[in-house]
Parts: C-alpha cells; structure tokens; sequence
C-alpha cells in the first residue's frame, strides 16, 4: 500500500484508509476481524467519528495490538446522549465524550483531532468563538491530540479552516458527482437529485478547495468517496453510469491536495476491492472515460487531471503540468512553492511541440495546446 504526507501533519497515510461508520453493525469480534485484516493489507489510518461505545471499542481493540502503527481521526463535538449520537459544542459533553474516546480507542492520545461536522457559518462561529475551541488548543498544547483537523461537507468552511493557519488537515467528502454541486450549508441539498445543470462541471469553489489545500500543504483525507454506493449502480448514479470503486478511488486520490480516501467496509472482500486499487492498471482506474460517455454529464472543457493524454511525445507529464497551472492562475503572484515543483518536473510545458495528439485522447476536450503554451508563459519554462 503506498502512502503520502498528510499535508504539514508530516503523517504518512495509505492511499485506501478505513471508514469506522459501519462497524455498529457488526458483531465486536467480526468488526475487530475486519480492521485487523484492513492493517495487513497495509492500512493505516482510520476514522471514528462515531459516539457509540460499540464502534469505540471495536476500533480500540482492533487497533490495540498495532497502536502505533494506525493514524486515528477522532472527532471531538460527536456526542453519545440518552442512546443517541449528538453533534454539539455544549462542553457538559464534548469533554466527557472526547475522554471516553480517548479510553476506549487507546494510547492516550488521538492523532488526529477532528472539529467536528462544521457546514454552517454559525457553526463556524460557535466552534471559533466559544470554549469548545479553547478546549480544542488545550488538547493539542498537551499532546493528546497531535494534530488539529476539521471535517466538513461545506467548501466555504473547507476555505476557512485551510485559512486559519493552525487547522492541519480536513476531512471532506469528494467524489465525481459531490464535486459538481455548488456548496451549501445544508448537507441534504449536497445528496439531493441532481439534473443537466448541476452536472454541468466542477464546482469552482470545490476545485479552488483542492488547490488551495495543495497550495497551503492542508492534507485532505476524503469521506462519501463512493456516495454511499450509488456510483456503484447506473440506475441510482447521477449520472445514469456506473463506476467501480477502483475508479471512485483514482477520482479522489488525483484531486489537488488529497492523501488518503477512507471507504467504509462490510467484508473482508470490500477491502480487497479497495486496496486492490495499488495494482489496478489505468485501464481500470478510467474514471474520465465514465463521466464523458455518461448520458447525465460533464466536464466539458475541464482538465480533471485524470493523464487520458499520455502518452506524450516529448514525455510530458500533462495532467502534472495542469495541476500546477490551475494552481498558479487562482494566486495574484505564482507561489514559490509551486514554481520550485512545477520546476522539478523532468520536463516542462515550453518543450511541448503543438502535436495535439494528446488532445484527440481527452475524453472532455480540453485544449492541451494552449494550455502548455499558457503555462510555459506563466511560469518562464
């Protein structure tokens, strides 16, 4: 299983993570089977945004022989009252219920500290304003947490917390059809119908996210990567096609800024299926060509980065040099940091010859040509 740096947490992650929610389902003893077996396929981190003592103590005992070696996202706001899970900011709860995470997951710290479910403005507000957050720097100042995180569905909080300087990480559901809607504050109007508008591209706000993520070394760890199954089947796709979840895994994974997808799993054989993604060949990583020729679509015109233009005559790596592009125009001065990579690459835009066979390969019809030559002005090279 490969790994990437978590953003400034300078956490190596797997590729393919796990997803805690179905646990509560499963018998403890099937449920510890299944993160145990996840770890020998080279998982290494996963999320409990869970309040339930089940999945807790499934998680912590799962885990319990390899504490170490497992990167947890614990959310801090998920609340267990009267039976029920509560998202709340009152701290007569978050803090009896943060503690009894840290008891029932292990090792007396939490690696990721998650602000929990922020969508709203007012939300944002409460969280940044109140003792919830003092609470949250305290946790931190003491090593319990090692790191501070914000999960979210919400683009414009994604932007904030990216911009506050000491969230580190976000987690935050991406897939192919959440990324052409436009943000909101209500999380049912994201998972709600979609029609030809709202498939008519990425949103901009969700793709200025990625960058911007990209830009200020803000890992992404992505949740809902196979919107809740749907994708998998054309009748309830949005977009009247079917994906695998190998290529739900390739979409995420080639957004700006994303080091890990955390799918959920029922079986032993769904882990299989996600990190069978580490041998896949490209042929079965082809999301592009599922969106293109979908009835319900697209991203005409759009680079999603998805490398249908290889291969290149002079070895370019196009979908590289694109991402570095669409970085640097949303800056009013090109980052530093982003020229010094876009610099490292062992071929740059200016050796583009014009041949536009790339561009007979792009499923959505971007013109590869001019965008080369764009970036070659750009960045000097």
């Amino acid at each position: 299983m490969k790994k990437r740096i978590l953003g400034k947490t300078g956490l190596m992650v797997s590729e393919v993570g796990f997803g805690g929610e179905w646990l509560e389902r499963h018998e403890e003893e099937e449920g510890i089977r299944l993160i145990q077996y996840a770890h020998s396929k080279g998982i290494n981190i996963i999320d409990c945004w869970m309040a339930d003592p089940k999945s807790r103590d499934i998680i912590g005992k799962g885990i319990a022989d390899a504490r170490d070696e497992w990167i947890v996202q614990g959310h801090i706001g998920s609340t267990w009252q009267n039976g029920q899970y509560v998202r709340t900011r009152d701290m007569n709860y978050v803090k009896p219920a943060f503690e009894d995470l840290l008891k029932r997951i292990g090792g007396g710290y939490i690696d990721l500290g998650m602000i929990h479910y922020v969508d709203s403005m007012e939300d944002w507000n409460t969280c940044m304003n109140t003792a919830y957050i003092d609470y949250v720097h305290e946790l931190h100042d003491k090593g319990i947490i090692r790191h501070i995180g914000l999960s979210t569905h919400n683009p414009r909080i994604a932007k904030m917390a990216v911009e506050s300087g000491f969230i580190e990480m976000i987690l935050f559901s991406i897939n192919p059809a959440f990324d052409m809607k436009p943000a909101s504050e209500n999380i049912e109007t994201m998972f709600g119908d979609y029609d030809d508008q709202s498939l008519s591209g990425i949103d901009p706000e969700r793709a200025a996210l990625y960058s911007l993520c990209e830009e200020k070394n803000v890992g992404i760890t992505v949740m809902k990567g196979f919107f809740g199954g749907n994708l998998f089947d054309a009748a309830r796709s949005p977009f009247g096609a079917a994906f695998t979840p190998v290529q739900c895994i390739h979409y995420a994974l080639t957004r700006p800024g994303v080091c890990s997808i955390l799918c959920g799993y029922d079986t032993a054989e769904q882990i299989d299926a996600a990190a069978a993604y580490e041998s896949a060949t490209d042929d079965e990583k082809d999301y592009a060509s599922v969106i293109a020729s979908a009835p319900l679509h697209s991203c005409r015109g759009q680079c999603t980065y998805c490398g249908h233009c290889k291969p290149c005559p002079m070895d370019l790596d196009i979908a590289m040099i694109n991402k570095f592009y669409d970085l640097a125009v949303q800056q009013p001065k090109v980052p530093e940091s982003v020229l010094s990579h876009y610099k490292a690459l062992p071929h740059t835009a200016s050796e583009c010859i014009g041949c536009q066979s790339c561009e007979e390969r792009c499923p959505f019809g971007v013109g590869i040509s001019e965008r080369m030559a764009k970036a070659a002005a750009l960045f000097g090279i």
